[in-house]
């Protein structure tokens, strides 16, 4: 058993690591993404909140899955052709974004309206409010929901086999179809264990670095 276990690790780490690129690449574009969206849903200026808001309800309405095959099914039909890697990661940026715009938002608005007023008192412009008073307080706030997000990413990212990316999952099963041995699904599980577990650590170290806010 160890021995197979042994032989089947190169192609499951190789899958792993096109997990972990996803993942990346995902959360790196999709905070700050998600963070100007946010900004765009609380604006004063009602189309630009209302566009930003049906973005929101479109890309949370309707599966991952069914904006990965869009992107990548679909989006020749409009004269655009993109890669299974890159169409991956644009279904996924975009889906996430939505999610963590609205949690930005929440965190943002949970902060009381009188620290708007002490820093337009003090001479604050609106952009070094929000950067220097609301942004630090809501950050502490938002860091569970975000924690939560970043972990089921690390699961959704199963969905890219769907397209033929050659991920975690994709390696696992054509293991167990060679084999037909269920052993690979049991490692597979480890290593999702494992990223889950160092996220969790991750955001728990966060956790108590932004304390200090609350």
């Amino acid at each position: 058993m160890t021995e197979y276990i042994f032989s089947i690790l190169p192609s499951l780490l190789g899958g792993t690591l096109v997990t972990l690129e996803i993942f990346v690449i995902t959360i790196m574009c999709s905070l700050p993404l998600g963070l100007v969206l946010a900004f765009c849903r609380i604006s004063r200026y009602k189309v630009l909140s209302k566009s930003v808001g049906i973005y929101i309800w479109l890309l949370r309405g309707t599966p991952l899955l069914l904006q990965l095959f869009f992107v990548y099914y679909g989006l020749p039909y409009f004269g655009i052709t993109l890669d299974r890697m890159p169409a991956a990661c644009i279904a996924f940026v975009l889906n996430y974004a939505a999610y963590f715009a609205e949690i930005f938002r929440g965190g943002i608005q949970s902060i009381d309206k009188g620290q708007y007023e002490g820093a337009k008192v003090l001479g604050f412009t609106y952009l070094q409010t929000m950067f220097r008073i609301i942004l630090p307080q809501s950050a502490r706030r938002v860091l569970a929901p975000v924690s939560n997000e970043a972990i089921t990413l690390v699961k959704d990212t199963a969905l890219v086999y769907a397209i033929g990316v050659g991920e975690l999952l994709r390696a696992t099963k054509i293991a167990v179809s060679r084999d037909a041995v269920t052993t690979p699904f049991l490692v597979a599980a480890a290593f999702y264990l494992v990223m889950t577990f160092a996220l969790t650590k991750l955001f728990e170290l966060l956790e108590e670095r932004f304390g200090a806010y609350e």
